[in-house]
């Protein structure tokens, strides 16, 4: 099947945070606060997906303030924050919105991220994911996670559908 015939279905996209919609760094100052980074391409692509009238949402091994507040801002609704067994959340997820697992992309980086890339129905690794999952992905993003990721699969999932020329008219 093509990566065109991949997209057609998909109407959630799932994402890991650090390393995917971060860099992968985690900065602790000398008072144990902890900061990360986003791109705000990212943060845009978000909320046309949202527009699209599609869910995003976030599977993540690490807990964190500075996420809530980033998901905030981008009115994400699905946020697993502590999950050691991702792919049984991501199972979850998708039942709660009955969908099937071909309806599903997942974007990761790392180990933790290969079984639900490979049961998504697009699984992503962006350009700096380890080898096994860049091997096991159906899509390898140009970007590095943190760095633009996340923007260039809603673009490539929405193009695909025809869908992105009427969402960024306005």
């Amino acid at each position: 099947m093509s990566l065109e015939q991949l997209c057609q279905p998909i109407r959630l996209i799932l994402s890991d945070v650090d390393g995917v919609l971060t860099d992968g760094g985690i900065i602790i100052d000398n008072q144990g606060i902890e900061s990360k980074q986003f791109h705000v391409r990212d943060g845009q692509g978000i909320r046309l997906w949202h527009k699209a009238g599609y869910k995003f949402g976030l599977i993540t091994l690490r807990s964190s303030q500075i996420l809530k507040i980033r998901v905030a801002e981008l009115g994400i609704e699905i946020i697993r924050q502590g999950i050691e067994h991702k792919l049984d959340a991501m199972r979850e997820i998708i039942g709660d919105l009955r969908l099937a697992p071909r309806q599903v992309c997942y974007i990761g980086d790392d180990l933790p991220d290969l079984a639900l890339v490979r049961s998504a129905g697009l699984g992503v690794a962006v350009a700096d994911a380890c080898d096994e999952l860049c091997q096991a992905a159906k899509y390898v993003t140009k970007h590095h996670g943190g760095k633009g990721a996340v923007r260039e699969t809603i673009e490539l999932i929405l193009k695909a559908q025809q869908r992105w020329e009427d969402l960024i008219k306005d």
